[in-house]
C-alpha cells in the first residue's frame, strides 16, 4: 500500500452519523468514531505510520501484476473496489449499515465483504486501529466472535465471516488468505464506547441482509430525486454526497468528511471541516428543495432555528459562523503534532479557530435557508419568525463593519463587497417573506437598509478603473465570491457592470475552466503559501456564464469541470496545478454548487431551445 494515496483516490461510506474514506487499494486510511467530528481510529491520511488503518488487498509480490478499479454500486453508497489477477479477479465490497440513523448512538459498523468473481485471490488483511488519532494504547484479545481491541478511548471488535481467520500480531491483526471463484468472506468492525461488550455474532444471513437493506435505502432515497436532466447520474452522485456528509440525529450538513488534508501540499492552509458552517449548510438548502428533499431541507432549517434559540456569541452575534454538528458552539482548535501530515503537510488541527470570526455573509445564507421554499412548510414558526425579526433588527445596526469574509482569511478585517452583498440578501429575503407569510416586521426600516447596503455597494464595490466588482472597498483585487452577486437577484445577469466583471474574472482568475478565489499575493491573507482553483468557484462560474446567457461556454466550461472528478464522481475543495485534487474530500460546498449549476444550465439549454416545461428557479440567495 502507498504512503499517501492521492487524495482522490478514495471512495466514500457512511451511515448518516460518521463516514469512512476506502482507498482505490482497499484501504480504509480514514474514520471517525461514533461522530464525523470524534477522534479518529483510522487516519493513516494523516500519518502512515501513527494514524491506523484497515486494508484488505490483494497479496501480490509486485503491485504491478495487479490491476485495481473501483466504483459505485449505482445509486448507493457502497463502493466496490475490484482486483485483477492474471490468477482471477476479486471485490472487496464496503459499506456502513445504516443503524437507526436519526437516533444519536456510539455502535458503528463497518462491513466489508470479499468475494472472487473468476479464478481464485490471495487476500491480505490488516487492521491496525488507532484510537484518539494515534494517541490512546490499545489491548487486543481473541474471543470465540473475533478479536476486540480495547482503549481508554474506545473499543473496537472485528468479526470474520466465511473461510478467513483472524491472526493476532501483537496489537493487530494480520492474516491472509485465498477464495476461489464463487467463494465469500467478509469482517465486521463495530467500534463503540470505552468498555463496551463485545456484540453478539452476526450469521451469514443477518450480513447479507444488512447488504440488501443498505441497497434499499439508497435506492429509495434517490427514488425521491425530481431531477431528470441532462447531468443526472452526475447529480446523483452529488446528492448521496451531501446526504452522506449530514448528521441525521439533527439535521446538520456538514463542510466535509476530513480535517487537515492540504490545500497545498506541504503548506499549512490545512483545516478541519468537520463541521456545520452556517453559510455551506444554508446553501444546501436550496439545492435539496430543487431536487424534491424537502425533508432534509426542513431539518437543517429546524437546526439554525435553534441554534438561535439557544443565543448568540459571547462578542453579541446572533449567529456563529460554525458549529459542531450537535449545535455545540466550542471549537478550540489545536494541533496534533505528533502527526506529520498528509504527505508532511503540518500542522495538522483539529477544531477550528476561525469559530470566533466575524463574517457577516452569514446573515444573507441564513435568512435564505430559513425562508427558503416556505409555502412548502414553515419550519420555524411564529417564534421563529421572531427569532429572524431581532436577528434583522440587529442587522440594520451592524451590517456596516469590516469582516473577515467568506474566505476566513488571518489577515484582518475589511470592508468585503460579498459581506455586504449577502446582508442586502438578508433584508431583500426577509421583506419578502414577511409580506408573503403576513408577518409583523419593521418594513419601512429594512427596506430602508437594503437600499443603502445597494447604493453602497454600487458605489464602493465598484472600481471605475478595473471596471468590476473587486474584493473589498477601495481595492483592485478581483474576487470569485462576487459570482453570486447576479445569483442572488441583486444585479440582473446581463447588466453592463456585472458583464463587465465576469470578463474581468474570466481574464483573471479563470484557467482552463477553473477558478481561483483570488489571488493572495495582491491580497495577503495572512498565510504562507499558495492554494489551487477553488472547484465551488468553478461551479459559481458555469451558474453565471448560464444565467448571462453565455450557454455554448457555460456547458463547455461545465463539462471540463467533470473531468477533474475522482473516478467515482467526488471532488474536493481544490484542483492544482496537474488536476490533483486539493483540501478536504469530499467537499459539501462543491456539491451543492455542482447541483446548481446543473440545473440553471438544464434551464437555460431548454430555453434557447424552446424546450422549457417549468418557470425558472428563483435566485440561488
Amino acid at each position: 500500500m502507498r504512503r499517501y494515496p492521492p487524495i482522490a483516490d478514495h471512495g466514500l461510506i457512511g451511515d448518516l452519523q460518521t463516514a469512512a474514506l476506502v482507498s482505490s487499494e482497499g484501504v480504509i486510511d480514514w474514520f471517525c468514531a461514533p461522530r464525523f467530528d470524534s477522534p479518529s481510529l483510522f487516519a493513516s491520511l494523516l500519518d502512515h505510520d501513527k494514524g491506523g488503518h484497515f486494508a484488505i488487498t490483494a497479496d501480490v509480490e509486485d503491485p504491478a501484476d495487479v490491476t485495481i478499479r473501483q466504483l459505485y454500486l449505482p445509486d448507493t453508497a457502497i463502493v466496490i473496489t475490484r482486483f485483477l489477477t492474471v490468477d482471477g479477479i476479486g471485490e472487496v465490497v464496503d459499506f456502513m449499515p445504516l443503524d437507526n440513523p436519526s437516533t444519536a448512538h456510539d455502535r458503528r459498523r463497518i462491513f466489508r465483504a470479499v468475494r472472487v468473481v473468476r479464478g481464485r485471490v490471495r487476500f491480505r488483511l490488516e487492521c491496525r486501529p488507532r484510537f484518539d488519532y494515534g494517541r490512546a494504547e490499545h489491548e487486543t484479545a481473541t474471543g470465540p466472535n473475533g478479536v476486540t481491541f480495547r482503549s481508554e478511548a474506545g473499543t473496537a471488535h472485528l468479526q470474520p465471516f466465511g473461510p478467513i481467520s483472524l491472526d493476532v500480531d501483537d496489537r493487530d491483526v494480520v492474516t491472509r488468505f485465498t477464495l476461489h471463484h464463487g467463494e465469500l468472506a467478509a469482517v465486521l468492525l463495530t467500534t463503540g464506547a470505552p468498555g463496551d461488550l463485545v456484540p453478539e455474532p452476526l450469521g451469514e444471513a443477518e450480513g447479507r441482509e444488512l447488504f440488501y437493506d443498505t441497497i434499499r435505502f439508497w435506492h429509495e432515497w434517490i427514488s425521491r430525486c425530481l431531477y431528470k436532466g441532462r447531468w443526472q447520474q452526475v447529480v446523483n452522485r452529488s446528492a448521496i454526497t451531501l446526504k452522506l456528509l449530514s448528521y441525521a440525529p439533527t439535521g446538520a450538513f456538514l463542510a466535509a468528511a476530513t480535517t487537515g488534508l492540504p490545500e497545498q501540499v506541504g503548506g499549512e492552509r490545512n483545516w478541519d471541516y468537520r463541521f456545520t458552517w452556517v453559510r455551506d449548510a444554508s446553501l444546501s438548502v436550496g439545492a435539496l428543495i430543487g431536487l424534491g428533499y424537502n425533508d432534509e431541507a426542513d431539518a437543517f432549517r429546524a437546526w439554525l432555528g435553534q441554534r438561535m434559540v439557544d443565543g448568540g456569541t459571547a462578542n453579541g452575534e446572533p449567529l456563529q459562523i460554525m458549529y459542531r454538528i450537535d449545535g455545540d458552539a466550542h471549537l478550540v482548535e489545536e494541533t496534533l503534532d505528533h502527526f506529520e501530515g498528509y504527505r508532511g503537510s503540518a500542522p495538522v488541527r483539529i477544531g477550528n479557530g476561525a469559530a470566533d470570526q466575524l463574517q457577516l455573509d452569514i446573515y444573507g445564507e441564513a435568512v435564505y435557508g430559513l425562508t427558503q421554499n416556505m409555502h412548502v412548510a414553515d419550519v420555524a414558526g411564529y417564534d421563529g419568525w421572531v427569532k429572524v425579526a431581532e436577528l434583522l433588527d440587529w442587522l440594520c445596526d451592524h451590517w456596516d463593519r469590516p469582516d473577515e469574509g467568506i474566505w476566513e482569511t488571518r489577515g484582518g478585517r475589511r470592508n468585503f463587497t460579498y459581506s455586504r452583498l449577502m446582508c442586502w440578501a438578508a433584508f431583500d429575503r426577509a421583506i419578502r417573506a414577511a409580506q408573503r407569510l403576513g408577518r409583523p416586521a419593521d418594513l419601512a426600516r429594512w427596506t430602508s437598509v437594503r437600499d443603502d447596503i445597494l447604493r453602497q455597494v454600487m458605489d464602493q464595490g465598484w472600481n471605475e478603473k478595473r471596471q468590476a466588482f473587486v474584493q473589498s472597498y477601495g481595492g483592485e483585487v478581483l474576487d470569485a465570491s462576487l459570482l453570486w452577486m447576479p445569483l442572488t437577484g441583486f444585479l440582473a445577469p446581463r447588466d453592463r457592470r456585472w458583464l463587465a466583471t465576469l470578463d474581468a474574472m474570466g481574464e483573471e482568475l479563470v484557467s482552463d475552466s477553473l477558478v481561483y478565489r483570488y489571488n493572495p499575493e495582491a491580497s495577503p491573507d495572512g498565510l504562507r503559501g499558495s492554494e489551487g482553483t477553488f472547484s465551488l468557484c468553478s461551479f459559481l462560474y458555469v451558474h453565471a456564464l448560464a444565467r448571462a446567457g453565455r450557454i455554448e461556454l457555460a456547458r463547455y466550461a461545465f463539462e471540463k469541470m467533470l473531468t477533474y472528478a475522482n473516478h467515482v464522481g467526488l471532488f474536493a475543495e481544490e484542483i492544482g496545478p496537474t488536476g490533483e485534487q486539493l483540501g478536504n474530500f469530499p467537499q459539501a460546498f462543491t456539491h451543492l454548487a455542482l447541483i446548481e449549476a446543473a440545473m440553471a444550465l438544464d434551464e437555460e439549454l431548454d430555453r434557447a431551445t424552446g424546450r422549457e416545461e417549468f418557470p425558472a428557479r428563483p435566485p440561488l440567495v
